[in-house]
């Protein structure tokens, strides 16, 4: 196998760990409001943080499934078996459809509540009229998702490790900027 399929496409690399840092921004924003009282201005701010860099993220992600879809994925060494990579694909579902569907259930809820969606000096349209019932309902799966996410991305991030250091493997290898 040639070298220049022993990594990731370049972009698709970039935008991993630029994502992974956006997410890890988006969740510090909303766990740090909780140590600024209700009103306050720090705590609306840490929550319009949290509400534009989510939904840049939702954005950011369907450049990575273009990329997902357009390019070869270089070939993990030593192959894994076929349970691996069927658990593989649904991890990597399971994280595309938390960095998609979280940022549009902001939306949602923001929208269904009668707020204003901010997205960097923009106020972006709702998505639905106005209805506090759906807004309390999108709100509670959001936020068990969101939860969700902490225990998949931790998840993802030690099954990269483990790959690494226990199976030896070049799985964490070819998402590292710079490695050929």
């Amino acid at each position: 196998m040639s070298s220049q399929h022993n990594t990731y496409h370049p972009i698709s690399i970039a935008m991993h760990w630029l994502m992974l840092l956006l997410i890890v921004a988006v969740y510090a924003c909303i766990e740090l409001r909780e140590i600024y009282p209700k009103g306050s201005d720090p705590r609306e701010a840490l929550k319009q943080w949290h509400f534009m860099l989510g939904l840049l993220v939702g954005m950011l992600v369907l450049i990575r499934i273009y990329f997902r879809l357009t390019t070869r994925a270089p070939a993990i060494e030593p192959a894994p078996s076929a349970l691996q990579t069927k658990l593989a694909g649904v991890m990597h579902g399971l994280l595309y459809l938390l960095m998609l569907g979280l940022p549009v259930a902001g939306w949602l809820i923001l929208s269904a509540a009668g707020k204003s969606i901010p997205f960097f000096g923009l106020t972006l349209p709702p998505l639905v009229a106005e209805n506090r019932e759906l807004a309390g309902m999108v709100k509670e799966w959001h936020e068990t998702i969101g939860q969700a996410g902490y225990f998949l991305i931790g998840l993802h991030a030690l099954l990269a490790l483990w790959h690494h250091y226990g199976k030896k493997d070049n799985t964490l290898l070819r998402m590292l900027p710079g490695k050929k």
